[in-house]
Formats: structure tokens, C-alpha cells, sequence
């Protein structure tokens, strides 16, 4: 059967992600998740439900985190409980042994010394909040409310609770294209009379909002789920110029709207795709970009988790009108993070792109959710934050505390001199010479 290869069936594609990703965060706020987030197998048949819940996150760590079995073992798990049961107590602790029956004997004890239910819900939250502090790396797994989890997902798909396009423009929720213009208009001749600091900036603040809801697209996404557009096109003589502020469930759509958008302007033939202060997000985006360039089921990049290299595949068929661009060049700094820096990485190992810039942030982990089973307070849900995975770069070091080094780097002072090294475009040298320094194309 043959392949469609139109941004017709890219966007429909993405759509049906974006369905399925708010799918998911539905039926979980609705009690009914899966088996891709339950863990029952060992949960402690303690009938203390505080030292459950407890031990009920000690063996979701164990099968969960990223770790190898020889370097987060029982012994080495239950170390971790024990100082953070002496941290939380603040009193010497002591485990007979270090293992699971020995772990939940301690927690026993130490939970009794609580005299009321809610110092007992308490110490066993604090102690599984300390306990996943410190697992490593130092910071990136926790404890999670059910309100910390909307948030965590509302991140994932680029959902801005705090912030209001319309208000920004002192116009009511949903009003149409006319209404935004004039109010822009009006609000913008106002601003430009003034010279101060926060003018100019509340200036840039309602030109973002205008250019988000004059655009048919964008607008309509806005007034549906409050997601901000994340991809931002421009045109520097033959190079399309991208700037992709985050990765979200709509980026590949909004990549490929920008695509077909040029595909009428002549003479292209080079890309920058600008990835500074990019904090990444959904990892499936990586293996979808890349599938555009170079297949579908192609071999992308591998997984790390308790030992094994967990091999990810490219998802989305090659796009053809991508070829004309003969060079494409990646902006990073030590902002872009998470899924922007794998996806430097794995660019750089097909030789699609060469980067220039800084050294990335080194955020190498893959985090999900694990829903806690185990109620011990009926108002609220727990869950915990694991990281369950850690990206690989291309010669299969941990992307975590290296980051993905740039081709070019602009703090060598005679970096500019450097890019005919590897670009022979004179528009696409031309524009990283007066951009890669510059801060990112937005408006």
C-alpha cells in the first residue's frame, strides 16, 4: 500500500495524538488507568495503610525506576528508606536487615510514634517524598498530588493556566479576528508613545497575543484548549528560519503548516531550526520530527532503562518537500533540555544537521506517573514521578550531566570564521553569523 506522504496526513496524525494524549489525561482523572500505569504486583499486605502506602512506593521504585537491579537493589532501596526515616523522625535509625520485610518493620515503628491520623499521613508522605528526592539524579522524581499532576500534564502539552491572551489585550474570552485587531491597534499606539522599560515589554507581551489570535489556526486551538503555539517561522533570504520555543503535542502540526506555508517561496535551500531555551517535552515528537526526514520505522535513537537499550523507532513517513533543503543547522544553548537535546543528537548522528551554539543543559531523563493504589487520604490522589528511562546520544552516552556538544561553538571567539567548515550556503552562513549570537525570531 502506498504511503501518504502529504502534511494532509501529518496533520491528521498529529491530531489523533493530540486526541490520544488528552484522552489519556481524562480517563485518568476519571479513576480508570491502565495497565501502562499500574504496578500491583507486590504492594505490602501491611495493615497499617501508612506503612502500605510507604511500601507500596518502595516496590513501584523497584520495578519502575531506571536503574539496574545492581545499582538500585533492595539493599540499596532500603539504605534510602532508612535515611530518610531517620531524616523525617530526626532519630537515629537503625534496619536489621537491608531488605523489604526489614524496611517495612522500620517503617512500622517509626510510623507508630505518630499519636494522631494526621501526623501519621504526614511522616509516611514526607518519608516517601525524602526517599524520592533522593533518588538519582538528585531532584527529578517526587511525590505528586492529583493537582500536581494536572499541572505536570497541562506542562507536557504546552496548557498555560496562569496566562490570558485575551486579557492581555482587555478583550472578552473568544472574541473575533476585527475585535483583537482594534484592540491591538488601540493598545499599541499607546504603548509606542511611552519609553519605559515595562512599555516595551507589555508591547512585546500584546504583539505575542495578536499574532497568536489573528491566526486562524492557532486562535482556534487557543479558544479550545488554551495551547500556545510553539513553532514561529520566518524567512532570512533562502533560509526558512524556525523557532520551536517547546515541544508539545501540536508542534509537528504546527511545523507542517510552516512548511507547506513556504512551499511556494523560490530558491530555498536551508534551514535553522532554533532550539535555545527549548525545555523539551514529549518524547514521541522526536521520533515523528525525524521520521519526516529521513522514513517511517527507521531505527531513531535507544532508551536506557534497568539495564537495557530500548530501541525507538522513527513513526511518521518521510516528507518529500523537505528535500529541498539541502542543509539544515541547529541552534542550542544550555537551555534546551530533555526531548530538544535528543533531538540535536539524534540530527547530528544522521548527518541531517550540524549544531551551533553552546553545549546543552544535560536534562537526560524520560519521566511518567505512577498512580499510588493505597488511599490514605480520600480527598486526594497520589502519585509518584519516576524516572523511568534516560536518553542516549548518538555514541551512547548519557545525554543526563553532558548535554550535546554544538559543532560550532559561539563562545569561541572566532566561531563565525568556523561555519564554512560545515555549511556552503551562503544564506544559511549568513544567517547564523547574525542570529546564533542574537536572541531567538519570535514576532
Amino acid at each position: 500500500m502506498k504511503i501518504k506522504k502529504s502534511w494532509k496526513y501529518i496533520i491528521s496524525v498529529s491530531i489523533t495524538l493530540l486526541i490520544v494524549i488528552i484522552g489519556t489525561f481524562v480517563i485518568f482523572f476519571n479513576n480508570r488507568i491502565g495497565n501502562f500505569f499500574r504496578n500491583t504486583d507486590t504492594i505490602s499486605n501491611s495493615d497499617d495503610v501508612y506503612v502500605k502506602f510507604d511500601m507500596e512506593a518502595y516496590d513501584k521504585i523497584l520495578k519502575n525506576f531506571w536503574m539496574p537491579k545492581n545499582m538500585m537493589s533492595d539493599a540499596q532501596l532500603s539504605e534510602i528508606f532508612r535515611l530518610s526515616v531517620q531524616k523525617v523522625t530526626s532519630a537515629s535509625t537503625t534496619i536489621v536487615n537491608h531488605d523489604a520485610t526489614s524496611t517495612e518493620i522500620m517503617l512500622r515503628k517509626a510510623i507508630a510514634i505518630a499519636t494522631s491520623t494526621a501526623d501519621k499521613r504526614s511522616m509516611a508522605l514526607n518519608i516517601a517524598s525524602v526517599v524520592l528526592y533522593n533518588l538519582e539524579p538528585i531532584g527529578r522524581n517526587g511525590l505528586h498530588s492529583g493537582l500536581q499532576e494536572v499541572a505536570f500534564r497541562q506542562t507536557v502539552s504546552n496548557i498555560s493556566s496562569s496566562t490570558d491572551l485575551y486579557k492581555n489585550l482587555d478583550i472578552p474570552i473568544g472574541s473575533n479576528i476585527d475585535v483583537v485587531n482594534g484592540a491591538y491597534k488601540e493598545k499599541a499606539l499607546e504603548l509606542a508613545k511611552a519609553s519605559t522599560t515595562q512599555a516595551k515589554e507589555e508591547l512585546k507581551k500584546i504583539t505575542y497575543a495578536h499574532n497568536v489570535l489573528t491566526d486562524t489556526n492557532s486562535k482556534a486551538l487557543y479558544d479550545q484548549s488554551k495551547i500556545e503555539p510553539t513553532v514561529f517561522k520566518s524567512i532570512i533570504g533562502k533560509t526558512l528560519y524556525f523557532n520551536l520555543t517547546r515541544v508539545s503535542p501540536t508542534s509537528l502540526q504546527e511545523f507542517g503548516r510552516a512548511i507547506d506555508s513556504a512551499s511556494t517561496s523560490p530558491g530555498m535551500d536551508s534551514m535553522i531550526i532554533d532550539l535555545r531555551g527549548n525545555i523539551g517535552g514529549a518524547l514521541d515528537f522526536v521520533s515523528a520530527f525525524l521520521g519526516i526526514f529521513i522514513g517511517e520505522n527507521q531505527y531513531a535513537f535507544d532508551l536506557y532503562h534497568q539495564g537495557d537499550m530500548q530501541v525507538q523507532r522513527t513513526t511518521m513517513a518521510k516528507f518529500d518537500e523537505l528535500d529541498r533543503y539541502k542543509e539544515i543547522a541547529i541552534l542550542t544553548d544550555n537551555k534546551s533540555l530533555s526531548s530538544a537535546e535528543l533531538m540535536t543528537s539524534t540530527f547530528k548522528h544522521f548527518k541531517l544537521a550540524h549544531s551551533v551554539g553552546q553545549t546543552t543543559g544535560g536534562w537526560g531523563t524520560i519521566e511518567n506517573t505512577y498512580p499510588m493504589e493505597t488511599v490514605i487520604d480520600p480527598s486526594q490522589q497520589y502519585l509518584l514521578l519516576l524516572v523511568n528511562s534516560i536518553t542516549l546520544r548518538g555514541d551512547n552516552t548519557p545525554i543526563e550531566g553532558n548535554g550535546v556538544e554544538p559543532d560550532v561553538s559561539i563562545d569561541n571567539p572566532k566561531w563565525r570564521s568556523l561555519l564554512s567548515n560545515y555549511f556552503s550556503s551562503p544564506s544559511l552562513i549568513k544567517a547564523l553569523k547574525d542570529h546564533a549570537s542574537a536572541p531567538p525570531v519570535k514576532i
